[in-house]
């Protein structure tokens, strides 16, 4: 099981590196988009990402979950067909989508809370929809074979080529939020063009329609799921600024993106859980691995939001060439990054349950699951935005990928049982808790001083060094995956 461990962590570790070096990378456009544009500007950039985030589910409709889980276990199929009938639906459909959003584009812009004047930003963003859409099939081509330094060096090469021209459109030629759009547009338009030698290598120039119906079936179930999960991650933006204003979504965007150090490690994470599962479902300690990992995965992601929740005020208050990180006009947010923290980690937690979805072929349970998500965000976030503005969108996105992770574990338990470590995840948990609320009542009364924040840190550690980590998994850590000895 050790040597199981350790070739997942390994695949981790290499998307992972890349992930996070390429979204960290495009994360410091964060710093410099507030730097640059106005708050009420970075909130139409950042409706508009929320625009494609939601319409990229739309564009894939399923066809990556489906052809993960059929391709990534081979079952005497065509390798060909398996490949050529999922990217000629998703091509084929893209067409269609476009043509749908430009004959409709006033409606997007009144649904997401956008000015008129702005209309002309439609025309780049659907190349970016259709474009990236194109990718995603070649991409998972590249998991399943897994050729993970092939994956990480074009995913970084996307966005090295994204920031970069960022920089250029907008400092050299003063260009406006216009140049964000574009620089995405030739940042996909290189990809697809890296990624088309696979696309020959295994396209066919037609449907298996008893293929595509098989891939619909498992695949179709995840296209409202993937609506709802996308609803859950951006609908507070647009509710935001429905009930207050395109600034405080900027101001509030600026520091939902701190919750990146996060989100990279459930990413990082879930591109290798995701073949690793499937491909040890059989083994004859599979469920004992399983919770193993999900104790493991717990630990980590606990002292991230811990170190991120206690110090990130600090860090992006640094000045650097007489300018702080974050600009302080978007400080007024900070607040909000540990719950987001937080819900990122129930994320975490979601992505391991859907091990026996998948092993068991019940993709029809994700999408209520996720509608359940979608409804309590919602929810939340209409009846605490009037009273306490962004905190209560911040605890809106916690609520949904709570009771996310919680249904999913209800359902998987039922249909793939598997006995985790309770006790350590209690352990992990209420102490999470319990340092929330010093954190919080420390804040809050003006009294958070450095030394109190390491105070917390130190007893976080000692906590878990004591009654979470054993001997055997200490030295497994320090062994195997550190390599300490």
């Amino acid at each position: 099981m050790l040597d199981k461990l350790k070739e997942l962590s390994k695949d981790t570790a290499i998307y992972g590196l890349s992930t996070m070096a390429g979204r960290f990378l495009n994360f410091l456009l964060v710093p410099f988009y507030t730097q640059v544009f106005t708050a009420p500007d970075y909130g139409i950039v950042t409706n508009l990402y929320i625009f494609i985030a939601i319409f990229n589910v739309i564009f894939i409709y399923g066809m990556d979950a489906a052809y993960l889980k059929f391709a990534a276990v081979p079952s005497g199929k065509d390798d060909r067909d398996n490949f050529s009938t999922p990217y000629s639906a998703v091509f084929f459909a893209g067409l269609i989508f476009v043509f749908i959003i430009l004959a409709l584009k006033k409606i997007v812009f009144i649904s997401f809370d956008l000015p008129f004047d702005r209309l002309n930003l439609i025309y780049l963003v659907v190349p970016i929809l259709f474009i990236d859409a194109l990718n995603v099939i070649p991409f998972i081509k590249l998991r399943i074979q897994r050729k993970a330094k092939k994956f990480a060096a074009f995913k970084l090469l996307n966005i090295l080529i994204n920031v970069g021209l960022n920089l250029y459109l907008i400092l050299k030629l003063r260009w406006g939020i216009e140049a964000v759009f574009i620089s995405n547009i030739a940042a996909s338009g290189i990809t697809f063009l890296i990624l088309f030698p696979t696309v020959l290598k295994y396209i066919r120039l037609k449907i298996r329609t008893d293929l595509l119906k098989r891939f619909l079936k498992f695949g179709i179930p995840y296209l409202p799921a993937g609506l709802a999960s996308m609803f859950i991650q951006g609908i507070d933006r647009p509710i935001l600024g429905h009930l207050t204003d395109l600034g405080t979504v900027g101001i509030y965007s600026a520091s939902y993106k701190l919750g990146i150090f996060m989100m990279l490690f459930v990413s990082m994470f879930q591109y290798a859980w995701q073949p690793f599962f499937m491909q040890n479902a059989d083994e004859k300690n599979a469920k004992e691995l399983f919770s193993k990992i999900l104790t493991y995965f717990t630990i980590a992601a606990s002292f991230i939001l811990i170190i991120v929740s206690l110090f990130i005020s600090d860090i992006v208050k640094i000045n650097i060439l007489g300018h702080s990180i974050i600009n302080k006009n978007f400080w007024g947010g900070l607040g909000i990054v540990p719950v987001i923290l937080f819900g990122y980690l129930f994320n975490g937690l979601y992505v391991i349950f859907t091990a026996g979805i998948f092993i068991k072929e019940k993709s029809i349970y994700v999408p209520f699951i996720t509608a359940i998500g979608a409804v309590v965000n919602i929810a939340v976030n209409f009846a605490l935005i009037p009273s306490i503005g962004m905190m209560g969108a911040a605890l809106a996105t916690l609520a949904a990928y709570f009771a996310m992770s919680l249904s999913l574990y209800i359902v998987t338990q039922k249909i793939y049982k598997i006995n985790y470590e309770y006790k350590k995840m209690f352990r992990i948990f209420s102490f999470i808790l319990l340092i929330g609320i010093f954190y919080y009542s420390f804040l809050y009364s003006g009294h958070l001083i450095f030394m109190y924040k390491i105070i917390m840190l130190a007893v976080f550690t000692l906590w878990m060094a004591l009654f979470v980590i054993d001997k055997d998994e200490m030295n497994f850590i320090k062994t195997r995956i550190l390599k300490l000895k």
